[in-house]
């Protein structure tokens, strides 16, 4: 027999603790949290406001929260599904789309706490980052107004791997565009070389209008036309071609500025028309149960004559 040495005794056992649920779970870095939601005491409970980016199989969320002790505080939200309000009805979860729902959250934000006119963001997206230096302390934002400061905010990416080119980073640049303050740099956007330390603007600018999208749109067309058929269905049910999709987004840009805030909400009518049967009494059950006997007493007396 094996000599198995006991490297867990009950001692470790007694001792032991679970994780936290959301931990065990896999949905909450709290060592992440914790270093953006602390906030120094000489601030006097000032919220931390974070960007939280989420990606689900069909959309783009984007959220400004702040955390209280019993929980998270959304102060405004935008997700890629109400893009088709702007034009854009295809393609709602790639980087272009990530970043049009970054822009639609920061302007939505900047109008519900009325700096929307101070600080309009980038209207030429060209892909570099902006900062501006006030004293000791750097704003990520073209100018800095004298009597009000920029919204800072700071990115919430969740368990998701931040490599370079990341759909998060399309999102932190729409919402850096839109005018919020977010700390960041060109280290992980697409375009930005690691041995080198270059970073190509010009590349950044061609994913943020969907050029990577076109490109294959063109080669699977030449390459494979029936997997381009299958691909890209949607995109011809909508008569979106590769060269249009720059002045698509484009268009998306404009509206999402001219008109940020959320649509109306729909009110919620249920349908009555189903009405459930009522329970039958005692008296009625042991009347069926007693017609069920009839019958089958009747039909065994009509076999028997036979």
């Amino acid at each position: 027999m094996v000599f198995v040495k006991v490297t867990k005794t009950k001692a470790y056992f007694k001792r032991y603790q679970v994780k936290f649920r959301r931990r065990r779970e896999g949905k909450t870095d709290y060592r992440q949290r914790k270093r953006l939601c602390c906030q120094a005491k000489n601030k006097y409970q000032s919220p931390k406001y974070r960007l939280v980016v989420r990606f689900t199989n069909r959309q783009v969320i984007c959220q400004i929260a702040y955390s209280l002790i019993d929980g998270d505080r959304i102060l405004t939200s935008a997700s890629s599904n109400e893009l088709p309000r702007y034009g854009l009805n295809v393609g709602l979860k790639n980087y272009a789309a990530s970043y049009c729902t970054g822009l639609l959250c920061a302007r939505r934000l900047l109008q519900k706490v009325g700096l929307d006119d101070v600080y309009e963001g980038n209207d030429e997206v060209d892909g570099n980052v902006v900062s501006t230096s006030v004293g000791n302390t750097t704003y990520y934002v073209d100018e800095v107004d004298e009597d009000k400061r920029p919204f800072r905010a700071l990115l919430d990416v969740g368990c998701k791997t931040t490599s370079t080119g990341c759909r998060i980073f399309g999102a932190l640049k729409g919402a850096a565009d839109g005018g919020l303050d977010i700390p960041h740099s060109e280290k992980r956007f697409p375009g930005y070389d690691r041995d080198s330390k270059e970073y190509d603007a010009d590349m950044h600018r061609e994913r943020i209008f969907g050029g990577h999208v076109g490109e294959y749109m063109e080669y699977l067309e030449e390459e494979d036309n029936t997997k381009y058929q299958s691909q890209f269905a949607s995109y011809l049910e909508e008569d979106v071609e590769a060269d249009g999709l720059e002045e698509m987004y484009e268009g998306v840009h404009e509206k999402i500025r001219e008109d940020p805030s959320p649509s109306e909400k729909k009110g919620f009518s249920p349908d009555k028309s189903f009405k459930r049967r009522a329970k039958k009494t005692l008296e009625q059950r042991k009347a069926d149960v007693q017609a069920k006997k009839d019958a089958k007493i009747e039909e065994l007396e009509e076999e028997d004559d036979e």
